[in-house]
């Protein structure tokens, strides 16, 4: 079993500090679908985290939980 390089805790801290920053994303949506976005980080909760994609011209949000991006399903960075 492969042990995970980061906790929940240390994600947690990382979502918090790019609360109201862009950032780009890669999310894994199964069966070699990989689609990559571009949003804000919108909200921060206990349990998941809220952002604002620049996708489309409706404000489009989108939801996701810590442990997604500890199981590699969520890739996330500050945008360059």
């Amino acid at each position: 079993m492969k042990e995970p390089q980061q906790n929940i805790n240390d994600v947690k801290t990382r979502i918090m500090n790019l609360k109201g920053k862009g950032v780009e994303m890669q999310i894994n949506h199964g069966r070699k679908k990989i689609k990559t976005y571009s949003g804000v980080v919108e909200d921060v909760y206990s349990s998941v985290f809220v952002v604002k994609l620049d996708c489309s011209s409706v404000n489009q949000k989108a939801t996701y939980s810590y442990s997604d991006i500890l199981c590699g399903d969520v890739k996330i960075a500050l945008k360059r």
